[in-house]
């Protein structure tokens, strides 16, 4: 079957989309999903100076509720829109409480807060825009995921909702995912760190999973403009903040674990755990789990109904007759009761072979047919920054891949080194602003595993980029690596350097950014796509 390609491209970051006819509820029916949650404190009035929580007319407001209607919620007081719940959230550094009289003058008919946030509205000086609600909870980030869910008419109960999860892995299966979805027919909606797709629109995307305001408004949009089936990556923030709750999921995959994230989670262990909450029958009704490394074996265990995979097995999805090739990879699937699958897959690398097979597992286990699945598998043309291509008629390999943890830029390396017979050039870089335990680890690995490895900026953000690479060369220093090891700062110069130092057989890799369009540093996001820049350097030596 012709799987049809998306064609409307449009660049949406804010505000996100939302139905255009959502269905209205009022705030009494609002009040019943917090009561449900857990035990909320009496209703409060936005009233002004000299009220508290306790006495702005808490009884006035309990008999006209029912009055109140609600057509949209939203945490963002810039994206409020006449009849909206306005989420004042408490943050890292300003509490949402703060934007409350915007998003009132806004339109917003009612607020949602924590008692700390309704304390300050009710400090506030009286004038517009006058009195309205505020629902008080004693965690308003998590009940927020339910409300919006009631606001815009529970959609993802009326999608077949998949979702993927892992440190690595988690964009490339979804598009497979999708792909094999659109094979089956299916008018399909994506949602992760790439790109979001309605149907065949397709908008940036500003987050792996967004807040559970705009997911929810995303999901019923899809709805609405007849979506049947979606996609989404869901990334273990989402989890740990519940930005995924009150979500219906036909299935998931878990691809694998490896170190990241742990400037915002306390240990691997609760890393796992975020990731591993995905995974709750009450939540997910499939559970497709990679079993190659011991976090996935250990959430296997929790879950004696799912299904497992793994290149090389035991599992219940494996690979045989495995042929990699520089532009993708033939293979076998083998599946419960005997099932035998041929895929072409347009995705070099064993990773990918894992990715691959996760996708199929789930797209079998929700009643795709195999064949089906496997001729969506091998339409993809590709995956943005993954793994991606750069052809200038240059007589080496060019690839860009998003690779941004250690696991990530061992395997990638390991990929690549039997793909070409000269030598392996990587450029590479580590973000500010995030773990920083993984930095030595990353420049290890690419000293380890690469002939010439050239260290350089990725997105410094507030941090001092010299300080980031001290950190990378610190895991360098540590070993006694063959490699010869570079240092440029200027990222489009590291590139360039590896494009002058790279023969014919060799590899140029840049590693970290992938697809990402822009370089932040000091707050300032300038214009750079590691596959622009490489194209560049590329063509530069063509001209020479």
């Amino acid at each position: 079957m012709a799987v049809p390609a998306p064609t409307k491209v449009v660049t949406v970051t804010s505000p996100a989309p939302r139905p255009a006819a959502p269905p209205a509820c009022s705030l009494a029916d609002l009040r019943a999903v917090l009561a449900a949650v857990a035990p909320v404190p009496e209703p409060a009035a936005f009233a002004g100076a000299g009220h508290s929580p306790s006495d702005t007319h808490a009884d006035t407001h309990a008999d006209t509720d029912t009055d109140v209607i609600v057509h949209g919620v939203t945490h963002d007081s810039h994206a409020v829109r006449p009849g909206d719940l306005h989420a004042a959230l408490p943050g890292a550094h300003t509490h949402g409480a703060a934007f409350a009289a915007a998003a009132v003058a806004g339109g917003a008919v009612a607020v949602l807060t924590d008692a700390e946030g309704a304390r300050r509205i009710a400090a506030m000086p009286p004038g517009p825009p006058g009195e309205v609600p505020v629902l008080v909870s004693d965690d308003p980030r998590r009940d927020l995921a339910p409300v919006a869910a009631r606001i815009y008419g529970d959609p993802s109960a009326a999608l077949r909702l998949l979702g993927v999860t892992g440190t690595n892995g988690k964009t490339t299966t979804a598009f497979l995912l999708d792909a094999g979805l659109r094979a089956a027919g299916h008018t399909t909606g994506l949602i992760g760190t790439i790109e979001t797709r309605i149907a065949d629109e397709r908008l940036a995307s500003a987050r792996t999973t967004p807040e559970a305001s705009d997911l929810q408004a995303l999901l019923a949009t899809m709805v609405e403009r007849g979506v049947g089936a979606a996609t989404m990556e869901v990334s273990s923030h989402a989890l740990a903040l519940h930005r995924a709750d009150a979500l219906h999921f036909a299935g998931a995959v878990f691809t694998n674990l490896s170190q990241d994230h742990l400037d915002f989670h306390s240990s691997m262990e609760d890393y796992f755990a975020a990731k591993a909450s995905l995974f709750d029958p009450a939540r997910t009704a499939v559970a497709v789990i990679g079993v190659a490394d011991r976090w996935g074996r250990r959430l296997a265990e929790r879950h004696p109904g799912a299904i497992t995979f793994a290149v090389e097995g035991p599992a219940d999805w494996t690979a045989r007759d495995v042929s990699y090739g520089p532009t993708g990879t033939l293979l076998r699937a083998e599946g419960p009761d005997g099932l035998r699958v041929d895929l072409s897959v347009p995705l070099p690398g064993a990773f990918n072979v894992a990715n691959t097979l996760g996708a199929l597992a789930l797209l079998v286990a929700i009643g795709v047919p195999p064949a089906t699945a496997a001729a969506g598998i091998g339409s993809l043309p590709g995956v943005p920054g993954r793994m991606e291509r750069v052809d200038a008629g240059q007589p080496f390999l060019a690839l860009v891949d998003f690779a941004h943890t250690p696991d990530a830029v061992t395997t990638l390396l390991e990929t690549v080194r039997p793909l070409v017979k000269g030598r392996v050039i990587v450029v590479l870089g580590c973000g500010g602003d995030r773990d920083r335990g993984k930095r030595p680890l990353m420049g290890a690995a690419a000293a380890t595993l690469a002939d010439v490895a050239i260290l350089t900026n990725d997105n410094p953000r507030s941090e001092d980029p010299a300080e980031i690479l001290a950190q990378m060369l610190a895991g360098v220093t540590a070993l006694s690596a063959s490699a010869t090891v570079l240092v440029e700062p200027d990222r489009a110069a590291a590139i360039a350097a590896a494009v002058a130092e790279a023969g014919p057989q060799d590899a140029v890799v840049v590693a970290g950014k992938g697809h990402e369009s822009g370089q932040e540093q000091a707050g300032v996001v300038t214009p750079f796509d590691d596959r622009v820049a490489l194209r560049a350097a590329l063509s530069s030596v063509e001209r020479r």
